[in-house]
């Protein structure tokens, strides 16, 4: 069996005030395979519906902000009109995501996932809080939002206030 070596108990610790290039190199290559570790457990079951990585993202988003509209679906994903339009078709076809016309706007599409949606949404989720949740508990409270505070300063200032909204 394995022996798992405590990595924060090894890695070396950054300068207070400081960051060198090593330091940074080290925190981009962490960020990028947690990342990929984590996106891998959700691709699975994507893979398993045929759906992709866009796919999971506006369902996600839309789970979170039901009656989201497409404009703001299209901000928070920063992907073109086109290539959002065909993920909601294609979600909306295998009826995961439903469109309603806004009541004060008749413009404005309103999205809302279904019930099947939902528990997809769900799913997918669950693949990923697995390895979220171990992974906060092994770093701890004070490392968790130390973590969220390195993040949310790599948002631009004008954009937290999307990312804030999703907090509701």
């Amino acid at each position: 069996m394995a022996r798992r070596v405590n990595m924060a108990a090894s890695a070396p610790s950054a300068p207070a005030l400081f960051l060198r290039e090593p330091e940074l190199r080290r925190g981009m290559e962490l960020l990028y395979f947690g990342q990929s570790h984590l996106i891998r457990s959700i691709d699975r079951g994507l893979a398993a519906q045929g759906l992709g990585r866009a796919h999971h993202r506006a369902l996600y988003f839309i789970a979170r902000q039901p009656d989201l509209t497409v404009s703001d679906l299209l901000a928070l994903l920063a992907i073109t009109k086109q290539s959002l339009g065909r993920v909601l078709t294609e979600l909306a076809e295998r009826g995961y995501v439903e469109t309603r016309t806004g009541e004060r706007d008749r413009r404005q599409r309103l999205l809302r996932l279904t019930p099947m949606g939902a528990a997809l949404e769900s799913d997918l989720f669950d693949a990923a809080r697995e390895k979220m949740s171990a992974a906060y508990s092994r770093a701890g409270p004070e490392a968790v939002a130390g973590y969220w505070k390195v993040l949310e300063g790599l948002i631009p200032e004008d954009e937290m206030p999307q990312v804030e909204r999703l907090r509701g």
